[in-house]
């Protein structure tokens, strides 16, 4: 077993994304191992399309205020490829009409018009679209966006406002399919290609911003009867995903959605969020029961305004992200990709945190765990990589509370395109973790991580 090197970030050391030999990670037989990690790479799983995150209005102000150097430097590094110093992002989400990430309630259509001969994409050419393009070429290479809308215009709703939940009119879900599709067309006469779209952005949740209401029935036919076809038609293949929501309801919304004459040709798969907690078993059901179909985590961020400095941000980055991609997820994106130090702006002040964090008034940047947490995985599970099987036997763990291993320890498993494995594991106890690790039934080697830390072994 050949460990070239590991990669690693931790609490106590300022350090991030640090490179360190192996041999001195490298434990003495006599220390009591913590756990046995063993991989086998003969069983193998879900293909792995990529990470991302998302360009929303409010990132695209906040950029804005920023020295061009700067900007650059945001987008360089989380769309740079990894051997350039980026997180090697594949994704980006944004969305269609306004989000609470917005600042202030707008649509592509304002007033009601039938025909959508109005169609401005001025709102969008503010911020959005040249965001977009920015990061593409800090890419370099064509970027995949995933599009969500969260509220049709008001004039097509049941409640007459973007805000506060409402129903699409049952009479304008064909317009509203093309309100779709004519905005993939204009992304792609900026050279954005849609890769995927949702249907709506948490199709449960009645919120005070911008949002919408749909069944699981509803999501399934206006997938299968309307914007299907509409985009067959304008021979556009953006995949279509259905929920967008929380982990808690995902199994049974997705066959439901499914269900529906014609979802099994037009519904690509599921996105799912991780606001309700872990509930992982359902997205080991879904990628279970449906091993055809897309599983894409498509939102995730620490709420309650910004944590600047914080470590554990980035630990329940970790967390969600192993257990995700054990569980059969084939994408993962994360939300806004900056925001400014109060954790917008948000035009409902639903402030959040970030990865990076702008200090618009200094011009400075702000670097948060959970920009490296990603980084531990995006820069090195590269697209087409396979999932392997990882199994962990715990021992005891002097470092808790209880001695047992709990969800302290974890890791992941992957076999790149260039056939060699690569493993992200994360230390959440406050002592040293000593594990025995084998892959491909060679013997075992013993090796440490660093108290609250995350590591990346590249072989």
């Amino acid at each position: 077993m050949n460990v070239q090197k590991i990669v690693e970030s931790s609490k106590d050391n300022s350090v991030r994304m640090q490179e360190v030999n192996a041999s001195e990670r490298l434990c003495s037989s006599g220390t009591n191992p913590s756990c046995a990690i063993i991989i086998d790479t003969s069983k193998s799983y879900q293909k792995f399309l990529g990470f991302g995150g998302a360009l929303t209005e409010s990132a695209g102000y906040v950029l804005s205020l920023l020295p061009k150097e700067k900007k650059q430097e945001v987008l360089s590094s989380y769309f740079a490829p990894t051997e350039s110093g980026g997180n090697n992002y594949t994704f980006a989400r944004t969305h269609l009409n306004s989000c609470d990430f917005s600042l202030g309630n707008w649509a592509c259509v304002e007033e009601k018009d039938e025909t959508l001969s109005s169609f401005s994409m001025e709102k969008p050419d503010l911020y959005l679209t040249p965001l977009m393009q920015d990061a593409q070429k800090a890419k370099g290479s064509p970027l995949s966006i995933l599009l969500s809308p969260w509220s049709p215009p008001a004039w097509m709703k049941d409640n007459g406002e973007m805000n506060h939940g409402g129903h699409l009119l049952s009479q304008y879900r064909e317009l509203w399919a093309a309100y779709f599709v004519r905005y993939i067309q204009e992304l792609k006469k900026r050279n954005l290609e849609t890769a995927f779209v949702t249907v709506q952005n948490e199709a449960a949740a009645n919120q005070p911003w911008d949002s919408c209401l749909w069944s699981a029935k509803e999501e399934g036919l206006f997938a299968a009867e309307n914007l299907g076809p509409a985009l067959e038609r304008a021979k556009l293949k953006a995949g279509i995903l259905v929920w967008d929501h929380n982990r808690d309801l995902l199994a049974e919304r997705f066959e439901e959605s499914m269900s529906v004459p014609g979802g099994d040709k037009y519904i690509a798969g599921a996105a799912y969020h991780w606001y309700s907690g872990d509930q992982y078993e359902n997205v080991k059901s879904v990628s279970r029961k449906f091993p055809d179909r897309q599983l894409i985590f498509t939102e995730g961020c620490v709420e309650g305004g910004p944590r600047n400095g914080a470590w554990f941000t980035g630990e329940r980055y970790a967390h969600n992200i192993i257990n995700d991609l054990n569980s059969g997820a084939t994408g993962w994106i994360d939300w806004n990709i900056a925001l400014n130090m109060e954790g917008g702006p948000n035009h409902v002040g639903n402030n959040c945190d970030a990865p990076v964090l702008v200090d618009t008034k200094e011009g400075t940047l702000h670097y948060q765990s959970s920009f490296y947490a990603i980084g531990h995985f995006s820069r090195y599970i590269l697209p087409e990589s396979r999932r392997v099987e990882l199994s962990m036997t715990p021992y005891m763990t002097p470092a808790t509370v209880d001695g047992r291993m709990g969800n302290t320890m974890e890791a992941t498993a992957f076999i790149r395109p260039d056939k060699k494995p690569v493993i992200v594991i994360s230390n959440r106890t406050e002592a040293d973790m000593v594990y025995d690790l084998s892959i491909a039934g060679a013997s075992s080697v013993r090796y440490k991580a660093p108290p609250r830390s995350i590591q990346t072994l590249c072989f």
